[in-house]
């Protein structure tokens, strides 16, 4: 897959966070319908202050200033990126204090893995009006990375889609249902992620896109929420393993 494949399926992804029907894996507590939004029971949604840019992550500021010949020699000095088994990593979450569990769980495996916040960084200069040109964002990562002894930092996102559809036991009150409740509603759920793999030393990335896993749940009033968070955890366990998988079948972990 080419880099402009990677880095489109990259913006849909991110894009597909300010959907009304998406949410982030990083604020994935139970919203209920009609449309997601915050929510009081939703712990993540106290701290969630948004995702990290791409432009944050994979550099490209602008205001650093770019020439054609940057350019050139950026296209000049490309090289693949490999990960060795065991290698050091720095994870991190977009949008997160901390990475998942299950994404350590699951990268440990082939990895030395050390998390590091996703929470986006707040420029103060920027908050008071200075447009002065700043350090971009993505050399602060790295060098960030670089104190901590880290020659590659990942980097992924995610979103998780929903999609209700009511059946007709929901309009039926008559029908006996012992030692229950009648389920009235159905939830098809899945989760898209996408990973960033950066080299510190040279600010060059890769992406990896898994296949997206989908999941169906039947549910009433009374277990709703328990129905929809069971769903979030099954496709994070299954994202997040074919994610880390496949990061190292990619590249030679």
């Amino acid at each position: 897959m080419s880099n402009f494949r990677r880095a489109l399926l990259l913006s849909l992804v991110l894009a597909a966070l300010s959907a009304c029907e998406s949410r982030s894996i990083s604020n994935s507590g139970y919203q209920p319908a009609p449309a997601y939004g915050y929510n009081a029971r939703n712990a993540d949604a106290f701290y969630y202050q948004g995702e990290l840019s791409a432009y944050d992550v994979l550099g490209g500021d602008a205001r650093s200033g770019i020439s054609d010949a940057e350019i050139a020699k950026t296209l000049d000095t490309k090289h693949a990126i490999a990960l060795t088994k065991g290698a050091d990593v720095m994870l991190v979450q977009s949008g997160a204090l901390f990475a998942d569990p299950e994404m350590i769980a699951s990268m440990q495996k082939h990895y030395r893995v050390s998390s590091f916040t996703g929470v986006p960084w707040q420029d103060p200069a920027a908050a008071k009006g200075d447009t002065e040109p700043k350090v971009p964002y993505s050399q602060r990562f790295r060098l960030v990375a670089a104190k901590g002894g880290f020659e590659t930092v990942i980097v992924y996102w995610g979103v998780l889609e929903s999609g209700r559809e009511d059946i007709a036991t929901k309009a039926v009150s008559w029908v006996p249902f012992i030692g229950g409740n009648i389920p009235d509603e159905m939830q098809r759920m899945r989760i898209r992620l996408v990973a960033a793999v950066i080299d510190v030393r040279t600010g060059q990335w890769e992406t990896y896109v898994p296949e997206p896993f989908e999941d169906t749940s039947w549910s009433n009033s009374h277990n709703r929420e328990a129905s929809d968070q069971e769903q979030v955890l099954l496709l994070k366990a299954k994202g997040y393993q074919a994610l880390a998988d496949g990061l190292a079948e990619k590249f030679g972990g």
